[in-house]
């Protein structure tokens, strides 16, 4: 088990994970121990996305043709248009 002393010395552990070397155990004086696992992402494109699920390309088209002609809203619209009287 290491002692890690600075957020450098830990995120040097951090780094040095990968698919083989998944599991980190350290201790933090003052904290106690901990047991770091690396879970990794499977990374989809979209593109793979739509091709098993063909509606899914349907609703991100029309999203887009009701964006272009101003149906829609963008998210940052959205989140300017909102103030704290919606969330009483």
């Amino acid at each position: 088990m290491e002692k890690v002393h600075s957020s450098e010395e830990l995120m040097g552990f951090i780094s040095n994970m990968d698919h083989d070397n998944s599991v980190c155990q350290f201790y933090v004086p003052g904290k106690g121990k901990f047991t770091l696992v690396l879970q990794e992402e499977e990374q989809r494109s979209v593109l793979a996305d739509v091709e098993t699920n063909p509606e899914l390309g349907k609703m991100i088209e029309e999203s887009m043709k009701e964006y272009k002609a101003r149906l829609g809203m963008s998210t940052s619209d959205l989140l300017t248009s909102l103030s704290p009287e919606d969330f009483r």
